[in-house]
This record gives C-alpha cells, sequence and structure tokens, in this order.
C-alpha cells in the first residue's frame, strides 16, 4: 500500500493545519474498512461516505473541497496512492509471455466453460454508473455473469446489440433476465423502464429488475439526499410519486450492500445442482492444462518427435 511523499512542504503544512490532518485520517479509516472487503473507492464515494458521517455537508463545493485535499495528502505521503481510483480513465495493453509454458499455466486458471449454458435463466447485471464498475465486477465475475456500464441511458447501437444477443438465449429456450441499478432521481428511476420498453421494442422477452437504488433501500440504509433536478422533464411525475423533492446517487450505498444484492439474486435464479456439475467440468478441465504446463518440456519433446 504505497504512500510515497512527492511534496515535503505539502507534508509540512498539513501537519500544521489540525483540521485537515482529523479529516485526512478518517479519510484513511474509511479507506481501510474498503480495502479489508476487497473494495478499493472513489473519490464520489469517499465523499458521501464524509457525508454520510455528518462530517461534512452535501455540497459541490465540499465535493471540491475533499478532492483537493486527499490531492495533498497523497502528495504528502499520508495516503495510500492505490486507494483512490478513477475507474473512466484505464490504460490498455497487450499481454506478455516469457515463455510459451507460462502461458499455458495462465490458461489452467482462466480456462472457463459456459456455466450458464445449462441453466433455465440468463442473467446480466447492467447499472447506470461507469464510475461503479470496479465494485459490482469482482462479484459478477465470481458468478460468472456479464455485466455492463450503461453510462446514463443507454445508446440505442448498445440496447440493440444486447438485444441480438439475448435473443440468442431465447431460441435455445433461456430467459434473459436484465438486474439493473441506477440513481434515485427521475432519470435514474425512468432509465429501468427505458431499458424494459426498448428490449421489447427490438422484439425480447425479458425481465428487468431493478436492485437499486429503491425507496425501502433509501429508508433502510439512509443516504444522503441530493435535490431533484427540477430541470429534469421527469421531475414532476418523480416529485408526484415519492412525495418527495429529493433524490440519492447509487454511490452512496456501501459496495457490500451492492454486493450482497447481486449474490442473492443470481443465486435466486441458479438452479445449484447443475451449477455444481458445470464448475466440476471446469475444475477438471483446469487441472488438465496445469499438467500441460508442469511437464511442457515433455509436451515440446513429443510435439518434435
Amino acid at each position: 500500500m504505497p504512500k510515497i511523499c512527492y511534496d515535503s512542504d505539502c507534508l509540512r503544512r498539513l501537519r500544521n493545519n489540525q483540521e485537515r490532518m482529523r479529516l485526512i485520517a478518517t479519510a484513511n479509516t474509511i479507506i481501510e474498512s474498503y480495502q479489508a472487503q476487497g473494495f478499493d473507492l472513489t473519490l464520489r464515494q469517499l465523499y458521501y461516505q464524509f457525508v454520510a458521517r455528518d462530517i461534512i455537508p452535501n455540497k459541490d463545493t465540499e465535493y471540491k473541497k475533499l478532492g483537493a485535499l486527499l490531492l495533498d495528502a497523497r502528495m504528502a505521503g499520508l495516503v495510500d496512492w492505490d486507494a483512490i481510483v478513477d475507474r473512466t480513465r484505464n490504460l490498455r495493453s497487450l499481454a506478455h509471455w516469457d515463455d510459451p509454458a507460462a502461458i499455458v499455466d495462465a490458461c489452467a486458471s482462466q480456462f472457463r466453460i459456459d456455466l450458464w449454458a445449462s441453466q433455465r435463466y440468463r442473467p446480466e447485471v447492467w447499472i447506470e454508473k461507469d464510475a461503479l464498475v470496479g465494485v459490482i465486477g469482482g462479484v459478477c465475475e465470481a458468478l460468472d455473469v456479464p455485466y455492463f456500464s450503461c453510462r446514463g441511458y443507454t445508446s440505442v447501437s448498445e440496447i440493440w446489440g444486447a438485444a441480438m444477443r439475448l435473443k440468442k438465449y431465447v431460441k435455445v429456450d433461456q430467459i434473459p433476465i436484465i438486474f439493473h441499478f441506477g440513481d434515485h432521481d427521475p432519470s435514474g428511476i425512468d432509465m429501468t423502464r427505458d431499458v424494459r420498453d426498448r428490449m421489447r421494442t427490438f422484439g425480447v422477452p425479458l425481465e428487468v429488475r431493478r436492485l437499486a437504488l429503491n425507496m425501502d433501500q433509501v429508508e433502510q440504509y439512509n443516504p444522503p439526499p441530493n435535490p431533484a433536478k427540477l430541470t429534469d422533464t421527469r421531475c414532476a411525475g418523480y416529485i408526484a410519486e415519492y412525495q418527495t423533492e429529493s433524490s440519492w446517487e447509487l454511490d452512496a450505498l456501501e459496495p457490500a450492500v451492492l454486493a450482497a444484492l447481486i449474490t442473492t439474486n443470481i443465486q435466486s435464479i441458479r438452479d445449484e445442482d447443475t451449477w455444481n456439475t458445470s464448475v466440476r467440468d471446469q475444475n477438471a478441465s483446469r487441472q488438465q492444462l496445469a499438467s500441460v504446463a508442469e511437464r511442457w518440456d515433455d509436451v515440446v519433446a513429443y510435439v518434435g518427435e
């Protein structure tokens, strides 16, 4: 966990400011709690944890101030550089290997059969915000479930492509189901409806189940509210239905809550006996590949002969 000081003057200024040091200590406590659960977090997620603890008010100016503080704290070596992530900007590159045996060995652990091929349902997890993909990615991959960042309202190209993909499952008598996550605000609520309606337009009979953020979860977890955007054309209907001018962001929920929602709902549609049989078949194939990697010199000699 690297805490590297690149600015000693910044470190000195921070240490001379008790209030800023108190906020940094709180940030590190929250960060360590996330890391203990296997999660990293974005600046906005950290900000909502501060708001939920009544440490700072829920204002855009406070978000910017916290961002500036975290920048100084990281430059001063007081906060782990790996702790705060930007999930919207990533370097992409090709993988490289030292020798053929290494890639075969890697393939052993990465080899996967389609564990859902023999199941009744075909689930996917869709989430409104790209910044939360890192939160749901681990649990979705563990469950062998595809996941997708809608980045707001899903483009017609992506909806059509998804419809063509899900139609293939319908043709083999599987039932597609999309588990959808969005903000609890006028547009975030409507996005679930939009996915369902446009999928039906393209002829896909499926269920779209909204897992979060729902009003019962707002009442249970009490995330910090934001004012609903009155300029949103859907705002009047939202206020009429929920009797509130407040809205709530998905980012404010703890990652463990999102992970548990996914796990519980995916497991509820899964035939466990069929699943376990498929997992055993997959593990047997992985062991075969591992054995090939261990005896790579023998394989090369055999092929040479």
